[in-house]
C-alpha cells in the first residue's frame, strides 16, 4: 500500500484514526513535515478544536501553503473538512480556500444542543467512489458545533435543525463532517474507499 500521511494538526482523534487505518492493513504516518505531506500518496487532515487555532498551527508549520498545492487525494475529517472551505464563522477564520463556501455555527434549540454529538443518519446524494457501498440512512458519529451548507460539493448530507454537508468532494479534496474512525462499518468502508481512490493528475 502506498504511503498515507496524517497531518499532525494536534487533534485528539489521531490515535483512533491511526488505529482505524491499521485495521485496514495500512500504517499511516503521522507528520507535520510539509515535504512528507507533499510526497504522500494519500493525505488525511484531521482536526478537533477551534478553526483559528488550527489554521495558525498549519501556517506556522508551512502546511497552509503546501496543502492547496496537493494533487493526490486529500481527506479532511471534522474540523479538517471545515478547514478546506474558504472561511469559518468560528473565530472569523480565513481557511484554506479549497472548497467554495463558509462554515457557520449550528444554532441550539430545545432538545437539540450544540455541539451536535452522537449518531445521526446520512442522506446520500450523487454517487461517488468515496461513499460506494454505504447504504442511504446509515448512522455515523458526529461531534461538531459548526457546519457548512450542502452546496454543489456535497456527496451526502445530514439534518440537525438544518441540513448540512456531511460528505463533500471538490476535485481531489474530500471531507467528512463525521468521524469515520468512530463510525463502525460505514466509517471503515469510507476509509477503505478513500484508500482505493485513483490518483489525480
Amino acid at each position: 500500500m502506498e504511503a498515507v500521511a496524517i497531518v499532525d494538526s494536534g487533534g485528539a482523534n489521531i490515535a483512533s484514526l491511526r488505529y482505524a487505518f491499521e485495521r485496514l492493513g495500512v500504517a499511516a504516518r503521522l507528520t507535520f513535515d510539509p515535504l512528507e505531506v507533499r510526497d504522500a500518496a494519500r493525505v488525511i487532515l484531521p482536526g478537533v478544536g477551534a478553526a483559528g487555532d488550527a489554521m495558525r498551527r498549519l501556517a506556522a508549520l508551512g502546511l497552509a501553503e503546501i496543502l492547496p498545492t496537493l494533487t493526490q487525494p486529500v481527506l479532511g475529517i471534522c474540523l479538517g473538512m471545515q478547514l478546506l472551505y474558504e472561511a469559518s464563522a468560528e473565530d472569523d477564520t480565513i481557511c484554506l480556500g479549497l472548497v467554495p463556501g463558509r462554515v457557520e455555527r449550528l444554532v441550539p434549540a430545545l432538545g437539540r444542543p450544540v455541539p451536535h454529538m452522537g449518531w445521526n443518519r446520512l442522506r446520500l446524494g450523487r454517487s461517488s467512489e468515496l461513499t460506494a457501498g454505504i447504504p442511504d440512512g446509515e448512522h455515523v458519529y458526529f461531534v461538531h458545533g459548526f457546519a457548512a451548507a450542502p452546496g454543489s460539493t456535497a456527496l451526502a448530507t445530514c439534518e440537525y435543525g438544518i441540513e448540512f454537508a456531511a460528505v463533500i468532494q471538490h476535485g481531489n479534496f474530500y471531507g467528512t463532517q463525521f468521524h469515520p474512525e468512530r463510525s463502525g462499518s460505514a466509517g471503515r468502508r469510507l476509509l477503505a474507499n478513500f484508500l482505493a481512490l485513483p490518483a489525480w493528475s
